[in-house]
Parts: structure tokens; C-alpha cells; sequence
């Protein structure tokens, strides 16, 4: 039997974890998930929030399934979901922003990957006060990240058959630091001749997106615009159900829901699953059960375009478990 890391956060994980493992069960692949508590509900209850049997877990597997990990209950400036990607050394995030059939969405017929650079950019929080009143934030981008950043991005391109490559980019005003990061793209391109190198302005880049995204293909970017361009390609396709990702690091894979909140505020049983099943899917083929992802992705979208069980984020009032069950019964 597989066995695999589940990295739980808490939160609405309590919900959504055993509608996936429910679904993946019922598709017929039988895991013996790891279960580990992180981040700030670990904490909570006096445990480490990135406890050093997880690390191992997920160094030894080289793949894990992750829900958001919360804040720390007294002092919500630390993100463990950052300092988790700092202890397995995660330099890049893939987030497929491709319509789901049975999802209302903005726009149809978009299918583009954002590669997103994790180490550096003003995310590398170095930040000091020089006088009071007076913050300075540095950001911090090296020809060495950008390049091992680059080289990924073009691999997994042509890995996934795709044609062309982005590089987002606001070298036009930053010209050392996004002028280097352009510069690395450039480099790395050349040793890529079956792929089209493109570049473009964050700011145009965005303005392109919602007047017509089916024009992108894989667009690659630093820390700071990964964050926002990913999420604003989510709301073209369908917001948080049609949003999950990978984060990759040396050997490491983390199938991740970026999305999660607390069930104070989202309600007991009440989330949607499909943020944090999406992933699964991906981890799935991954572990070869590519013919399991397809039959649960095609019964996700069966039920979505039934239109009859839909969670409340979804205009319906189905609960996790009832949305779960009906993905299970569509296999």
C-alpha cells in the first residue's frame, strides 16, 4: 500500500481531509496517509507547528499532500506555509489556471500554467526601520535562484508539451533587480530553441489576462507577482474551486490547496473540498493512477454541471460530506 505525508493545517482541513481521502478511496486507490498537524493549530495545542517527524516524512516520500496551514494563534505575522517552504527548500510553485467544466467562469477555453519563483523578491522579508515613520523593504533577487528558477520553468514546459514561456517582469522601472531576473530569463532561454521565449510588463500582463487570457500560455515571475497574477487568473476560471498547485523543491513535491480558513468562519462541514481535491488529482498522476485522477476529475465535473449539489461558495447549500458523497456516486 502507498504511503503518503498529509501535511494537515487545521482549520476546515478537519472537513475537507476526509471528504478527499473519501473520494480517493471510493476511486479505488488505496493510500495509507501519514497525518501530520502543522502550523498554527499545532501550535495551539502545544505542539511544534513544523514538527521535525513531518520534515523527515515528506524528505523521505519526496511528495506530500498539504491543506493551508493557519496563522499562529498570538501573533499572526508568522506564515508557516512560507517558513515550510523555507525548511524544504520549495524554489518554485506551479499553479494550472484551466477551466472546469460545469464551473462558471469569466472567460472559457483558458489553460496556462503560472511558475512562480518561492525564495527571493520582498518575500525574503528583510525589512528594518531606518527612522520612525520611515520602512524599508529590500528585495532581494540573485543571478544563481533565477537561473535554477528559469531552468524549471523551461522544463516543465516542455515536459507538458507546452509551446511558449512568459517571463513577467517590471524591468522597464526596477532595472537591477527585475533587469537581472530578465536577464537569467534570457540566459536560460537559449538552451531552450522548441520553446517560444516571450516577455512582458507585470502591469501589461495583468490588463492582457482579463481582456483575453487564452492567448497565455506558461508565464513565469518572481515571488511578489506570482502571488498576484495566480490569484487573479483564479478568478478568471472560477475562483477557489478551480485553484490548487505544486510547490517543488530538490526531490520534494507538495500537492497544495492554497486556499483554507477557519471553521469559525466558514461554518463546521461546510467547505468546499475542491481546493484541496484538485491537488490530489495531480497527486494521483504523479504516483501513477493516472486512470483514478481522470475517472474522480470527469466526476467532479458531472457534478458540477448537474448543477444539483454545490457548496455555499458555489450558490448551493450542500455540505462538505453531501458535495464529497455526490463526487463518489458520480464515479
Amino acid at each position: 500500500m502507498l504511503r503518503v505525508p498529509l501535511i494537515h493545517g487545521g482549520g476546515i482541513g478537519h472537513d475537507i481531509v476526509p471528504a478527499v481521502k473519501g473520494i480517493i478511496a471510493a476511486a479505488g486507490v488505496a493510500i495509507a496517509w501519514d497525518e501530520h498537524l502543522a502550523g498554527g493549530e499545532a501550535a495551539a495545542q502545544g505542539h511544534e507547528p513544523l514538527p521535525r517527524a513531518m520534515l523527515d516524512a515528506v524528505r523521505q516520500a519526496g511528495l506530500a499532500l498539504k491543506t493551508k496551514l493557519q496563522l499562529a494563534p498570538r501573533d499572526a505575522r508568522v506564515n508557516y506555509n512560507i517558513l515550510l517552504r523555507r525548511e524544504l527548500d520549495l524554489f518554485a510553485s506551479v499553479r494550472p489556471l484551466k477551466n472546469l467544466q460545469g464551473l462558471p467562469a469569466r472567460f472559457q477555453n483558458v489553460d496556462m500554467l503560472v511558475v512562480r519563483e518561492l525564495t527571493e523578491d520582498l518575500y525574503a522579508s528583510i525589512e528594518h526601520e531606518i527612522v520612525p515613520g520611515v520602512v524599508q523593504s529590500i528585495k532581494v533577487v540573485t543571478e544563481t535562484a533565477s537561473r535554477r528558477f528559469f531552468r524549471f520553468a523551461f522544463d516543465w514546459a516542455r515536459a507538458h508539451g507546452r509551446r511558449s514561456v512568459h517571463c513577467v517582469h517590471k524591468a522597464n522601472i526596477l532595472k537591477l533587480a527585475d533587469g537581472l531576473f530578465l536577464e537569467a530569463f534570457r540566459g536560460v532561454a537559449k538552451d531552450y530553441p522548441d520553446l517560444q521565449p516571450k516577455e512582458i510588463i507585470v502591469d501589461n500582463c495583468c490588463m492582457q489576462m482579463v481582456s483575453r487570457p487564452q492567448q497565455f500560455d506558461v508565464l513565469a515571475m518572481g515571488n511578489l507577482y506570482g502571488d498576484i497574477v495566480s490569484d487573479l487568473g483564479a478568478g478568471l476560471v472560477g475562483g477557489i474551486s478551480a485553484t490548487h498547485g505544486i510547490n517543488v523543491g530538490a526531490g520534494v513535491k507538495i500537492f497544495e490547496s492554497f486556499h483554507g480558513g477557519s471553521r469559525e468562519s466558514i461554518g463546521v462541514n461546510r467547505a468546499n473540498p475542491l481546493p484541496l481535491l484538485l491537488p490530489a488529482i495531480d497527486l494521483l498522476n504523479a504516483l501513477g493512477h493516472q486512470a483514478a485522477a481522470e475517472r474522480i476529475h470527469g466526476a467532479v465535473e458531472r457534478v458540477l454541471s448537474q448543477g444539483r449539489v454545490r457548496s455555499r461558495d458555489l450558490g448551493g447549500d450542500a455540505t462538505t460530506t453531501e458535495f464529497a458523497e455526490a463526487i463518489s456516486a458520480a464515479l
